[in-house]
């Protein structure tokens, strides 16, 4: 059964950034961090250059790029809509955003008791 809650979705401003990245790089993914380093910052990979593992988990596609998160850190986040946007400063030291003057950005809302039961979560 395939829902039609989005578990990540970008602004506008994200997908153009999206377009522009995969315009420069080719083919591009998005891990999102959890680390000490870059706080929360979604990261933004070419295709091939951050090895996933058994435990990440794939929330879903934006503007062609597959966006993921790792297990324990998705367990915080299992209520939440991811929202990735694009704010004026630099990204995180590996991200394909950096030195461009603008990086991404989670943002988040709560998904509502509907939304939760549709995803299969206890809201």
């Amino acid at each position: 059964m395939k829902t039609a809650v989005a578990r990540v979705i970008a602004t506008g401003a994200a997908l153009e950034m999206i377009a522009a990245l995969r315009h420069r790089y080719g083919p591009i993914m998005f891990f999102q961090s959890g680390g000490c380093c870059d706080g929360s910052t979604p990261m933004c990979y070419q295709v091939g250059e951050f090895n996933l593992s058994d435990t990440d988990i794939y929330l879903g596609n934006l503007g062609g790029a597959p966006f993921y998160i790792g297990m324990e850190q998705y367990e915080y986040w299992e209520h939440t809509q991811l929202i990735i946007d694009v704010v004026p400063g630099n990204g995180g030291m590996f991200s394909l955003d950096n030195g461009s003057g603008q990086r991404f950005l989670t943002r988040s809302r709560l998904f509502t008791d509907q939304e939760c039961s549709e995803l299969g979560i206890k809201p």
